[in-house]
């Protein structure tokens, strides 16, 4: 797969000392870049979530629905301390419903300092922390942080690595890693599998990324998540040519296929 090109952002000035203490701001997790943040029921985990999510990611999934959060200097500088003011806020609806927050991106393991204060934070709150990651960069992620997360929203985007290569540009392998400390150390874990007719569908594909969920014990259910258009204008807009212009969704027959796999391999799915 060519690599995918990302226009320039234009640059603004910014005096030396504040650029400096923006740095270090971010560096030791104080700030972050935050490309945006929404209050969603039972979608990126349990109850009613705050979904906060950070700017940059390694990956260029062929599929992406937010290529705006690909760079993280994109990502509006957020102090933490205004993250947390938040969540204390809502803190009577995630108790109401069951919920909590939810940290996506991008991959916010990217932003590994900050989302580590970020869920002690919380945690400290009584608040859950999920985390909604690919696993790539999970090394990034102390044993700490893991104990403080209530749910890693996992994304197995294929289970043949060279499909998970043409999908996303990256290897496999980190992934499998980080799904097995988190096993390991018994963090609950929801696997998601985006369906995309022509390049992940293949039942080979689909049967390696159910071997792999079969050695996490900590499993709690499979999504498959059928592909969709609505990213594709955010492609346009950015001026970056998007691999799957004009590929179609899969239908239910499709669908419904695929989750039997899983099933057949005593997977729960959803």
């Amino acid at each position: 797969m060519p690599a995918v090109l990302v226009p320039a952002a234009p640059r603004t000035t910014e005096p030396d000392s504040a650029r400096r203490d923006r740095l270090v701001a971010r560096r030791s997790g104080l700030s972050a870049g935050v490309h945006s943040w929404e209050l969603v029921t039972s979608v990126d985990g349990p109850g009613t979530r705050m979904t906060l999510f950070l700017a940059g990611c390694p990956l260029r999934c062929q599929y992406c629905h937010n290529p705006d959060t690909w760079r993280r200097r994109d990502g509006s500088d957020t102090a933490l301390e205004d993250v947390v003011a938040r969540l204390r806020r809502y803190r009577p609806i995630f108790r109401a419903t069951g919920g909590g927050l939810t940290i996506s991106g991008g991959e916010p393991l990217q932003q590994a300092a900050f989302v580590t204060r970020l869920a002690r934070s919380a945690a400290e709150l009584g608040i859950t922390v999920a985390l909604d990651t690919s696993g790539n960069l999970g090394r990034a992620a102390s044993d700490e942080l893991l104990d403080d997360l209530s749910l890693v929203l996992l994304d197995v985007k294929s289970g043949i690595p060279e499909t998970y290569r043409a999908v996303t540009g990256r290897e496999l392998q980190p992934t499998i890693d980080f799904g097995d400390r988190l096993a390991e150390r018994g963090v609950a874990a929801w696997i998601r599998f985006v369906l995309v007719p022509g390049l992940t569908d293949e039942p080979a594909n689909v049967d390696a990324v159910a071997r792999i969920a079969r050695r996490w014990p900590n499993v709690e259910r499979v999504e498959v998540l059928p592909f969709h258009q609505m990213g594709a204008s955010k492609w346009e807009r950015l001026g970056i040519p998007y691999p799957l212009a004009g590929r179609g969704t899969p239908d239910a027959a499709m669908v419904e296929r695929v989750r039997a796999r899983f099933s057949a391999q005593g997977l729960p799915v959803l």
